[in-house]
């Protein structure tokens, strides 16, 4: 069946349900929580929320570990409230889509406990065992989260299970077709619940080369990193053919891959127009700003403006080329804080740069994803002490750093820029102390950089972060603009480096977008037309020239 793309248009809202909203006072947001707050999402013109693992786990990485694929964790709520949920979006024209995390479970999962219970299980065969005779892991391949891939089975000794993150994330053996047939039932559990479709996550680790040879280390501990023997590897296409016949086709589902590391050149299958995936997420310029995604105590990268444009532009043109549609991203729960992250000068990190940022990446083709507290403008947060952190991978970035010699006081710094606890703190409604989000300490320590950066004040101020989301929802949606927002061609205008502009073009319809990245003035030829959107207050021109203040934002209909 071929995608209809109906998803097109849509703007999508990225709900992390544990530092959403808590309404029974225990510190975690919940389910309740996200329904309380669906004429929120509305008014920023949104139409289906991505909701972020809601499944019983036992939360070692914050649900991305799951226990129970068809069951809601408790500490998030029942069942009836994810039904609940779905109706009351659905009044408001608002779909679901869930997260689907297919690569790996938890170890607490009742099919890895057969497995560990009896080596005779069929369960052993849903998962990767392998002994050996000298007493040494089977192979030096080195985990995403740090250390090996592998664990010695309890009372077992010389054979071990395989997992590319955690240990407690135990990885799924997609070459077994009863494993497979098992994923596509429960996916179509959801689906006949009435999902809009799925986030998928870490998809591209499925196959695995099953050599399972060793590889020259890559690093100081022996080690080599996972993704060169388990990322993108030659036979992937086969289970996502499947995977994509046996579930999201039969439903016209909409999907989104993570797909970390897909070649340029392998694009239209993964989102041409029979591809695996409606889109995936264009995570081009995420990382940015360090050197080694998976190792980020490294440290970080240099990069400029200029490069950041060419970056967009770029992947922008593989995903034309591939014939497929891109997810538009700033920020997500596994990414600091974008106004932190691009705005490096920190007394730059204002609300207008927020706006600036914003306007970048709003208008380019594909689906704008909004990350919640992305729109309100919040930041990363300081923290002084190892202690202070709950991600798992921070805290292995961590342990990494000091054996590769840093400081603690380094170590930390890489952290408080790079954590993915930045984005998991609890959203900010208001400035009480727990930020409206709970009347009692939250589960992780708010951000303390937030002084005006609350939905409260910032409902009330014409110019803030908030409003202008608003402000650009309505664009987006207004029938006159709609088409050429969507199916417009791109088209990058010549302008300084530090400027980021584009046109969409439809039929006769020109919209044009500039953005100031810098904190000085820039000069743009004056486009003809009439004013749609100004991130500030005015507008200065000369007789040629539009000049832009720092980090403004413009979006004109030209002639």
């Amino acid at each position: 069946m071929t995608n209809t793309r109906w998803w097109k248009g849509e703007i999508v809202y990225q709900v992390y349900p544990r530092s959403f909203q808590d309404t029974n006072n225990d510190g975690i947001g919940d389910l309740q929580g996200v329904i309380q707050h669906l004429d929120y999402l509305k008014s920023l013109g949104v139409t289906m929320i991505w909701l972020s693992p809601v499944y019983q786990s036992p939360m070692v990485d914050m649900g991305y570990d799951i226990s129970d694929y068809q069951a809601i964790d408790p500490q998030f709520g029942t069942m009836a409230d994810f039904d609940q949920l779905l109706v009351e979006a659905k009044k408001r024209g608002i779909k679901l889509i869930m997260d689907l995390v297919v690569n790996h479970t938890s170890d607490q999962h009742t099919w890895f406990k057969q497995a560990l219970a009896d080596p005779s299980s069929p369960y052993r065969k849903y998962y990767i065992f392998k002994k050996t005779t000298d007493g040494k892991v089977p192979n030096n391949w080195r985990s995403i989260f740090g250390g090996s891939t592998w664990t010695e089975v309890p009372n077992e000794p010389g054979t071990y299970y395989f997992h590319t993150f955690a240990p407690q994330q135990p990885e799924l053996n997609w070459e077994n077709p009863k494993l497979r047939q098992a994923i596509y039932q429960m996916i179509n559990w959801w689906l006949d619940k009435g999902i809009a479709g799925y986030r998928i996550d870490a998809i591209t680790h499925l196959k695995k080369d099953l050599d399972w040879a060793s590889l020259p280390p890559d690093g100081d501990d022996g080690l080599v990193a996972v993704t060169k023997k388990g990322q993108n590897r030659p036979g992937l296409n086969k289970f996502l053919d499947e995977l994509k016949a046996a579930t999201f086709d039969k439903y016209n589902a909409v999907t989104v891959g993570e797909a970390y590391g897909v070649p340029a050149g392998d694009l239209p299958q993964f989102i041409g127009p029979d591809g695996y995936f409606s889109m995936i997420f264009d995570f081009s310029y995420l990382n940015i700003d360090i050197a080694n995604v998976d190792e980020w105590y490294r440290g970080k990268a240099d990069w400029s403006i200029k490069e950041l444009k060419d970056t967009i532009f770029s992947a922008q043109k593989s995903i034309k080329q591939a014939g497929g549609w891109t997810a538009n991203v700033l920020e997500n729960h596994d990414q600091p804080r974008v106004l932190s992250k691009l705005i490096r000068n920190k007394a730059e990190q204002t609300p207008q740069a927020a706006k600036a940022l914003a306007a970048m990446y709003y208008f380019l083709p594909g689906v704008p994803f909004i990350y919640q507290g992305q729109e309100i403008g919040m930041k990363n947060f300081q923290r002084t002490k190892i202690s202070e952190f709950n991600d798992v991978s921070s805290i292995n970035n961590y342990q990494m750093a000091l054996k590769a010699g840093f400081q603690p006081q380094q170590a930390l710094e890489l952290l408080n820029d790079r954590s993915r606890d930045n984005a998991r703190t609890p959203m900010q409604w208001d400035n009480t102390s727990f930020g409206g989000f709970s009347r009692t300490q939250p589960w992780l320590s708010m951000g303390n950089d937030r002084q005006k950066i609350n939905v409260t004040d910032e409902n009330l101020d014409p110019t803030s972060v908030l409003n202008f989301y608003r402000a650009m929802g309505k664009l987006r949606h207004n029938p006159h603009y709609r088409s050429t927002l969507i199916d417009g061609k791109l088209i990058e205008l010549p302008v300084p480096d530090d400027v980021i502009a584009y046109q969409r073009q439809l039929g006769e319809q020109i919209i044009s977008v500039f953005v100031n990245l810098s904190a000085e003035s820039q000069k743009v030829s004056l486009p003809t037309g009439s004013l749609l959107l100004n991130s500030q207050t005015n507008l200065v021109q000369d007789a040629a020239n539009l000049i832009l203040h720092p980090y403004q934002a413009v979006v004109f209909e030209t002639d």
